[in-house]
């Protein structure tokens, strides 16, 4: 076999067979961590929910951490993508506000939860865990701290002389706000003890723009007095 072949096959493409199995041990990876959390997840069980070899599952996904890190980035750069064409096409159409920054921001990740892949939504407690453990902190600064730092900067640019660190708290704030949404949506008409939806997007989007502005003007007027 010449070298030429040699090198023809080192760079073959992975069969449909391979992609398909590749795809269901990432969308059984997300369900199984979303469902016990990191350290409670097993590959068995992970192998089991995508109906392939423990071994299959390993060879594709390596460690546990870099599959856990391979699902959670998947689905990263798409969102973001998203999340950065609504923000351009908001600014095209004029003067931002703090609600439309938002907005941006919330609704392309809600219009996925809320469609007809569970995965989304099994993909919300994720990022929560993320979010929520500074031993995730390497995966926050590689796919998520880029975009959301973007759209920090845009509202700064509507508070001039505010502390940036003070937006930044906001925005963490309705962030967290936005995973409570998507994963605790339930809890709301519970407590409401009514039938049909009682949390919205609208809602959400209020909420966090009214916090925002308050912790601004807070700060503000601390400023002031200084």
């Amino acid at each position: 076999m010449t070298r030429k072949t040699t090198d023809k096959h080192r760079l073959r493409a992975p069969s449909k067979r391979s992609l398909a199995s590749r795809s269901r041990i990432l969308d059984a990876a997300e369900t199984v961590f979303a469902r016990d959390g990191f350290e409670g997840a097993k590959v068995r069980d992970i192998a089991a929910l995508a109906e392939v070899p423990l071994g299959l599952v390993n060879h594709h996904g390596g460690s546990k951490e870099a599959l856990f890190r391979e699902v959670v980035e998947r689905r990263a750069e798409e969102l973001t993508q998203l999340r950065l064409e609504a923000l351009a096409g908001a600014k095209g159409q004029g003067a931002l506000s703090l609600d439309v920054i938002l907005e941006c921001f919330f609704r392309p990740y809600l219009a996925k939860a809320a469609g007809s892949d569970p995965q989304w939504l099994a993909y919300a407690r994720l990022v929560a865990m993320v979010s929520a453990d500074p031993a995730w902190a390497d995966i926050s600064a590689d796919l998520f701290d880029p975009t959301a730092q973007r759209f920090i900067e845009e509202i700064c640019a509507l508070y001039p002389g505010v502390r940036c660190s003070v937006v930044a708290e906001g925005f963490v704030y309705s962030v967290a706000a936005l995973l409570a949404f998507l994963t605790s949506e339930w809890r709301v008409a519970a407590l409401a003890a009514t039938k049909g939806p009682q949390a919205s997007v609208e809602g959400l989007i209020a909420f966090c723009s009214a916090g925002c502005a308050a912790r601004i003007a807070q700060a503000k007027s601390e400023a002031r007095q200084c």
